[in-house]
């Protein structure tokens, strides 16, 4: 068992020796002894956990460092997208022909997913279409080695441990080969990119085989995303957004959603359809959302337009500035659906996305 164990170890340091020169720069050289304490830490946790030794063995035999995760952890791109430029991307054309397509390819199982979890199909065809393109996604990492990689890298060791074990637990309980389980360099996985303790609190058998494997599995991964929806609260017979106008003047320190008012308020604000006529009115509370940078500028440019001459410069007879034209507002007023899908992505655009392709790809 000693021979064995030096031999896997000195398998492991000529693995990380293979890896390009440099790589550890922020980090300094390699720490081997850091890297092996991470591995009997999770040989550690996992037996205590309850997970097979097979399991722990296929994970933890022939461990590799990537640094091209560490780099990406650390240079996450800053979001810089306009809203319109964003929904552009994600919501075009072609992957609104892919959705009615796989509309068309999987009715009964969207049908039952529907009637088990009353998740309409076009929600959750926006969804799969959003977080892999409906599949054709095809992840790069063995998730082992990435969650080793980033728990050696330190800034989120206990998260990222934590997910390790989820996933040894995961393939353990479903006889699934670890080694075969990949994702993005953070750990997302599937056809609806969970993590796996998302996956271990909301995995579903959607195809009837007893296990949840929602990488191979397009029914366990529609079922899984169902269920998920359904926890958190989904309404079926509420819309996500919807997209009003606002009065020139509006106060855009309220259209980052956080502030929820009754739509009888917004209404009596000015808050109107895009064409004027009336927002329709429930007794239910919503925020409003908007592209606020894009609105500054918009403004800043109506403001120079109004005072400045043909030849770009200040014109003495051009308007006050407290009074130039202001173009009108364009926002959406988001619903509890859409604070919903927050909890699964936080990020404004994103449920502001996946209403727009789910309207898209309705019947």
């Amino acid at each position: 068992m000693i021979i064995n164990k030096f031999i896997a170890r000195l398998m492991g340091v000529a693995m990380v020796l293979l890896l390009p020169f440099g790589a550890y720069a922020e980090r300094g050289p390699f720490d081997t002894e850091r890297w092996y304490n991470i591995l009997d830490s999770v040989r550690t946790r996992a037996i205590n956990n309850g997970i097979s030794n097979d399991t722990i063995n296929a994970t933890l035999k022939y461990p590799v460092f990537i640094p091209s995760i560490v780099k990406s952890d650390k240079n996450q791109a800053e979001f810089k997208l306009t809203l319109d430029g964003y929904l552009a991307r994600m919501v075009n054309s072609r992957r609104i022909a892919q959705g009615i397509e796989m509309r068309s390819t999987y009715p009964t199982l969207l049908s039952r997913v529907e009637q088990k979890y009353d998740i309409q199909p076009h929600v959750i065809l926006a969804f799969w279409g959003l977080e892999s393109n409906y599949g054709a996604y095809r992840a790069a990492h063995k998730l082992t080695d990435a969650f080793l990689t980033l728990m050696y890298e330190g800034r989120r060791e206990t998260f990222f441990g934590n997910q390790l074990l989820a996933l040894m637990k995961i393939a353990d309980d479903n006889d699934l080969d670890i080694n075969d389980i990949h994702g993005s360099w953070a750990g997302a996985m599937g056809h609806f990119q969970f993590i796996p303790t998302t996956l271990q609190q909301y995995g579903a058998d959607g195809n009837g085989d007893g296990k949840i494997d929602i990488i191979h599995s397009v029914g366990d991964a529609m079922f899984s995303a169902g269920n998920y929806l359904h926890k958190l609260g989904w309404n079926p017979n509420e819309k996500i957004v919807r997209r009003v106008a606002l009065p020139a003047n509006f106060d855009i320190s309220l259209l980052d959603g956080k502030t929820k008012l009754p739509l009888t308020n917004w209404a009596n604000m000015g808050v109107t359809n895009p064409d004027g006529t009336p927002i329709p009115i429930a007794d239910m509370t919503a925020g409003l959302v908007a592209d606020v940078n894009a609105i500054q500028e918009q403004r800043a440019a109506a403001i120079a337009a109004a005072t400045t001459n043909q030849y770009g410069t200040p014109d003495p007879n051009a308007v006050d500035t407290d009074v130039a034209p202001m173009p009108v507002i364009y926002a959406y007023l988001t619903y509890p659906n859409f604070y919903r899908i927050k909890k699964w992505n936080n990020s404004n655009w994103y449920a502001i996305a996946i209403a727009t392709l789910a309207d898209e790809l309705k019947q």
